[in-house]
């Protein structure tokens, strides 16, 4: 996982409140068992004008030009604004993992599914609630000027806009510190894994039938 520490990039508009986890990446691409090649696939069924068929190559594809991401202005995009209850629906991890793959760091909202909230943190993805007046602010920024660029100060918890705006955003402090250091789950558990392997002496010692496997059973 990448070290997150401050994220710069254009912002690409997405007008819709209630995005739910399927919209985001269809249940027809969650067959792969690996983590990688979601990217062209994200919001297939808006981005695309013929039916999604993981089967079917992206070349071979027909872009819905009209969609937000198919635009040029945003084709660069590496920060998602958004409106309400983005990531709403099912808890797949897969959500996250499309909008990384894209291109994306960051996506701002009014409020966020609470699942899609936590996978996003974990995998690296940041996710910042702003109030609905400062992403409706954002919105008609963004409208107003092609390449409108936000620059995300993660360690200071800020969004810093053109002209001298800037807001401020809670984070959960192990997230913070997670997203900071580009630690995911992995990472984390080995960085501890001297005093994993102490725990384990020291259990093993004071519990040794549990370290060799109860007795068979009389029979």
């Amino acid at each position: 996982m990448k070290r997150l520490e401050t994220i710069a990039g254009i912002v690409a508009p997405l007008d819709r409140e209630n995005v739910d986890t399927d919209a985001i990446i269809p249940k027809q691409f969650l067959k792969s068992t690996a983590r990688t090649g979601y990217g062209a696939n994200l919001f297939d069924a808006w981005r695309y004008r013929d039916e999604g068929d993981p089967s079917r190559p992206e070349a071979r594809r027909d872009p819905n030009p009209d969609f937000v991401l198919n635009q040029p202005r945003y084709r660069e995009a590496s920060i998602l604004l958004a409106r309400n209850n983005f990531g709403c629906g099912s808890s797949r991890e897969h959500a996250p993992w499309a909008l990384l793959q894209a291109g994306f760091d960051a996506v701002i909202a009014p409020g966020f599914g609470d699942i899609f909230r936590n996978n996003s943190l974990k995998n690296g993805l940041l996710v910042v609630e702003l109030s609905e007046a400062e992403t409706s602010w954002l919105f008609d920024a963004v409208e107003a000027q092609e390449g409108f660029a936000l620059r995300i100060d993660v360690r200071a918890q800020q969004v810093h806009a053109p002209a001298g705006h800037v807001f401020g955003f809670a984070l959960d402090p192990f997230r913070k510190r997670c997203l900071i250091e580009g630690l995911d789950e992995l990472t984390l558990a080995l960085s501890a894994a001297d005093e994993i392997r102490e725990w384990e002496r020291r259990h093993a010692a004071a519990h040794p039938w549990a370290a060799h496997g109860l007795p068979e059973a009389a029979a």
